[in-house]
Parts: structure tokens; C-alpha cells; sequence
């Protein structure tokens, strides 16, 4: 019998937990995706700014419990596609935790028409805050691990992520 086909965001969610397992601050490993018209357009994951140490490697630079030395999943992969020239207007972010309120803001005026999130963490605010703008925001839980990647590891924060 045949497997049944991910749906889109199923797929683009378990390409987001894959970059996630590039994130370089253990505290907690997050993947983002930009996608339009079924395209991949950009990958961010959360990790140190370019060219300096790593948190796994040299520690955290902690500031009211929160790392501060890493630039977020969704902010990375932003970046990314402004430094390669690559246009956002109208795409769908999938992150593998929903925006913090400094990436909800970048999200929404970089011309992402749709947020497909994995966990939620911590910021209510994203929720009204959309419904405002016109924003979609969907939690999509996708079984761990992907069907098909059963070798690859989820992250340990991602392991409760569809349960």
C-alpha cells in the first residue's frame, strides 16, 4: 500500500525541522523556510552573527534568560534572501516555533502574507496582531520524524513538537 503523500505544509514544515538541526545555539534549535508559489525562496536557522563563535562553542551571552548573542531562525533567513536579492512580497514563512514579537514585526513588514508555525512559544501579541494586518497564522504539528527521514534526529526541543 502506498504512503499517503505530505500535504504542502507538512512538506515545508519538515524542511524547516531539517534546517533547524543546523541551529548552532543549543538552547534551543529553530528552522525557517520562505516559500512562494511552492518554492523555496530562502532557509534561516538560529545561530550566532556571521563570522563570530558559536554558543555551542564559546557559551551563551545571556540577558533576562534569553541568549542574546544568536539572530533568530526567521530573521536569518530574511536576511538571506534580502543579501541574495530575492524578493519575499506574499510568501509564507514556516518556522518550527511561532515568532517572537521582534521576528513577528520583521515577518510582517517584510510582506509575508502567511505564518505556518510548529510549537507555539511565548508571544500571544502574534495572534491579534495578524488577525489586524491580514496575516494568516496556522500551527501545523507534524508527526516526528518525517516519513521517509526516520534517520534523521529531530532536535531535542522539536521531539514534543507533534506529540
Amino acid at each position: 500500500m502506498a504512503q499517503q503523500r505530505a500535504s504542502w505544509d507538512e512538506y515545508f514544515m519538515n524542511l524547516a525541522r531539517v534546517v533547524a538541526t543546523r541551529a548552532t545555539c543549543d538552547r534551543k534549535h529553530v528552522g525557517a523556510v520562505l516559500v512562494r508559489e511552492r518554492t523555496v525562496l530562502s532557509t534561516g536557522y538560529n545561530g550566532s552573527i556571521r563570522g563570530l563563535p558559536h554558543c555551542d562553542d564559546e557559551g551563551h551571552m545571556m540577558e533576562n534568560g534569553h541568549c542574546v548573542a544568536t539572530v533568530h531562525a526567521e530573521a536569518n533567513a530574511i536576511v538571506q534572501a534580502a543579501k541574495n536579492g530575492v524578493s519575499i512580497e506574499g510568501a509564507t514563512i514556516y518556522t518550527t516555533a511561532s515568532p517572537c514579537w521582534p521576528c513577528f514585526k520583521l515577518i510582517a513588514n517584510s510582506g509575508c502574507t502567511r505564518i505556518v508555525f510548529g510549537e507555539f512559544y511565548r508571544d500571544e501579541r502574534i495572534f491579534q496582531i495578524a488577525q489586524r494586518l491580514g496575516i494568516e497564522l496556522v500551527q501545523v504539528e507534524v508527526p516526528l520524524p518525517p516519513p521517509g527521514l526516520e534517520s534523521i534526529e529531530a532536535p531535542p526541543n522539536l521531539a514534543k513538537a507533534g506529540s
